[in-house]
């Protein structure tokens, strides 16, 4: 069989913007895991969990999953680990008896602020590689590219979803 040439633009994969963000998310969540949550026996679906809460709780599930852009069942699974934990914890809430509320415990934010000054450790670290212009610079265009994916995501779902 002989190979078949393609017209159009070629992939160029190691300058593929998705690409080199998905790689880098992916080194830079592994260095953190290894070094700082597999110690405190967290898995990253639970610190993001934990992180959010520890940021913005009380948060449903579903507004877990709407900050974190992780599945329902990786916040469930995530959630379950940490209540069986005593990390989390749920409260009915007062005005509609379906929906609960998570939050971490006494344990969870003592856990949360141990986790997140050691990974806050390592971000200065990794950020030691950039000048503070372009420090500045990153933030600038990580803002603009998260806002426009998020419109380019909104343009592109289906009617009714």
């Amino acid at each position: 069989m002989t190979a078949t040439k393609t017209t159009g633009p070629s992939l160029t994969l190691e300058r593929f913007l998705p690409y080199r963000l998905s790689i880098l998310s992916q080194l830079v969540s592994a260095s953190v895991h290894d070094h700082y949550f597999e110690p405190s026996g967290l898995t990253i679906p639970q610190w993001r969990v934990m992180a959010v809460l520890g940021r913005f709780a009380p948060l449903s599930a579903s507004e877990v999953c709407d900050r974190t852009l992780m599945d329902k069942v990786t916040v469930s699974r995530a959630v379950a680990a940490l209540f069986d934990r005593d990390l989390v914890k749920r409260a009915t809430d007062g005005s509609d008896r379906r929906k609960s509320a998570l939050r971490l415990t006494t344990g969870g934010r003592r856990l949360h602020a141990h986790v997140a000054a050691l990974a806050l450790g390592y971000e200065a670290r990794l950020l030691k590689g950039l000048t503070p212009d372009e420090r500045k610079a990153l933030d600038t265009l990580l803002d603009k590219l998260l806002d426009h994916a998020r419109t380019l995501r909104i343009a592109a779902e289906p009617p009714g979803r």
